[in-house]
Parts: structure tokens; sequence; C-alpha cells
């Protein structure tokens, strides 16, 4: 009775119309599980605005949140600008993670510019080296990128879990499986309250928009990303463009994850990523893969992320409650993308049709 058709062009006020209503609704959705938990609607939001302004230590929070998200969103935009969907971020996270903090843990007493130096460059290579492997089999042999990237996040996550509780565990923590923390010289330093890793993000961003629409290599990719056949055609490497794509992508992950485990976490452990990853698809996707855009939507998910951890405490909400009005926002944010690009349309002849069967029975 309904098809779903892809519209031909969305005017920009149709757009902020329809993302508008999104908002309403998903406004009106939580106020309503508001209240059937038994809290004033108003307070709550209130709450979790000030959760993540209220004070100078919970707006440092919410920015820290922030900067990891915009990283590896960074890293899934260079994927799927290419249309090379490349769900392994969480497990690209780790593997940055780790090689960073092999170095760190090897190499306690080298000085700080020259172990943060080495760190930030075996993040990027170890998050970039766990990225070309899919990429290489989909280069070779046409795999499918979705699976395997998905695949490859629990290969390192369990990586990480064999070290935390086996060769690389603590004997000075009382049998806690736990990694060793860092030296202070394999620390991210501050600046203005907060590590640096948030000017490493402003930076990252200004580069990925600069390198998508004014060098050649991001100009290759966009075109691949729309047609294979049309880069093949235009004298393109196609194989080499989507190793190289998904380096960067699987580099930028690995960086973020070296900047968790050294400004944030102060060690490598198997709660390092937190779903980064994953949540970096959403963020990218809402972001129309736009680089400055990133940034925005990042700042705003933190907010939520931040918010949501404080109403917990503040209102006694549990955990699952909290995730649950996270994800009702969310759900209406995200199928109000759905609509900016498709539309619902009656099927006037299969109505008639099934009308005149009824009349006939």
């Amino acid at each position: 009775m309904v098809r779903v058709l892809k519209r031909a062009k969305t005017s920009k006020s149709d757009a902020i119309w329809i993302r508008f209503i999104a908002i309403f609704l998903a406004l009106l959705s939580s106020t309503l599980f508001i209240l059937f938990l038994g809290h004033n609607p108003v307070k709550v939001y209130i709450s979790m605005l000030d959760g993540s302004f209220g004070s100078i230590y919970r707006f440092k929070e919410t920015i820290i949140k922030t900067i990891p998200l915009v990283i590896t969103s960074l890293g899934i935009l260079v994927a799927f600008k290419m249309k090379f969907w490349n769900i392994g971020g969480e497990g690209q996270i780790c593997m940055g993670a780790f090689l960073a903090s092999f170095m760190a843990l090897r190499y306690p007493e080298m000085s700080r510019p020259l172990l943060l130096t080495l760190m930030i460059i075996a993040g990027i290579v170890g998050g970039g080296v766990w990225a070309l492997i899919p990429a290489l089999f989909k280069a070779k042999f046409g795999t499918n990128e979705t699976l395997f990237t998905l695949m490859m996040n629990y290969i390192a996550i369990k990586w990480i879990t064999y070290l935390q509780f086996g060769p690389w565990k603590d004997p000075n923590a009382l049998g806690f499986p736990k990694i060793p923390n860092f030296s202070d010289n394999a620390t991210l330093p501050r600046l203005f309250g907060i590590h640096v890793g948030w000017l490493i993000a402003i930076i990252l961003v200004v580069l990925i928009y600069v390198f998508m629409h004014h060098t050649k290599k991001g100009y290759e990719i966009s075109v691949i990303g729309e047609s294979e056949n049309t880069g093949r055609y235009g004298g393109m490497n196609v194989k080499k463009v989507i190793v190289t794509a998904m380096a960067m992508s699987g580099g930028l992950c690995g960086l973020a994850g070296m900047i968790q485990a050294s400004a944030v976490n102060n060690t490598l452990s198997v709660e390092l990523s937190g779903g980064i990853g994953y949540t970096a698809i959403i963020v990218t996707w809402l972001s129309s893969l736009s680089a400055p855009l990133i940034l925005l939507v990042s700042f705003l998910f933190a907010i939520l992320v931040q918010g949501g951890s404080y109403i917990q405490t503040a209102f006694q909400i549990p955990q699952s409650a909290a995730q649950i009005l996270q994800g009702m926002i969310l759900m209406f944010v995200l199928g109000s993308e759905f609509f900016v690009n498709y539309k619902l349309v009656l099927d006037k002849n299969r109505l008639n049709f099934s009308r005149e069967i009824r009349k006939g029975v």
C-alpha cells in the first residue's frame, strides 16, 4: 500500500522543518517517558544542562567526552565518503591504544616530547594497520567490509582483555586485573585545564576539511565513493585509493585510542573505547559527512551523554532508563534523516485493488 521513494531534491527549508518536527517529537516522547518515571520533565532537562555546564569541572568533562568522538568520527568520515562502511572504529581505537601503550610501558623514562611523539605515531600505525586488513581483502577479493570490520572489533577487544588479565597484568595491583599506569612522561600535557587532545581535534577538523575538498586524493575518494567505474574511467587506481583511505581512517581512530589511553585512562584497559567507535558512526551520519559539522554534533552528543550521567545521580534514575532516554532522542533525530532523503507515497492502484478484493469477498 505504501512505497518508499527517494526524493529528487529536498529544499533547505523542508529539511529544517523535518528536523524541527523530529526534535519536537523527541522532546515529547522523552517528556512522556520522564513522567512515567515520576519526575518533572522540566527539572530533568534543566539538570541535564546543569550536568554539562553547571560548573567548570562538568564543562571540562563534556569537552573531554567530545574529543575522542570528533577524532574517531573524522576517521569514519574518510571511509564513509568512499562508501567503505567502516564499522571497525572500536577495534581500531583499541589497537591504536595498544601500540601506544606498548611504547609508554617499554620506555617510561624517555623524554616526554620524544615519548609522546612515538606514542602518537604508534597509535596511528596501530589503528591504520588494523583497518588495512579489511581494506586489502576488499580491494583484492571484494569482501564485505561491514562484516569484516565489525568482526575485527571483537578480536581487538579480546586481545586487550588477554593482555590485561595475562602478560601485562600489574604485579603490584594485588591480584586485580589491571595494566600498570603510565609514567608522567607518557601523559599528554594540559592546556587551559584540559588535555591537548582538544587542540589536536580542532586541527584535524581543519586538515580533514581541506583534504576532502581541496586535494587530489580527497577528490578521488569522493569520486570512487560515487562510482568505482567512473574512477577507473578517469584513470584512478581504485585499489590504491581504497587502501590509502582506510589507512587514514584507521589511523585517526587509532590516534583517538592513544589520546584516551594517555590523557584520560592513563593506562590501557578493555573499557578504554567505551563504545566510542559505534557512537562515532551515528555522529558521522548526523553530520552529513561534513568535518565542521562533526565538531558541533560531537559536542551536542557529549552534552547528551554527560547530562544523562548527571541525572542518574541527581534523580536516582537507573542507568538503563537514562540510556533509554538518550536512545529515544537519537531515534527521532536519525529518523528525520530518512524523511529528508526519502518520502512515503500511497500506492493508489494497490489500494483500489485491495478494496475491490474486499468487496468481492
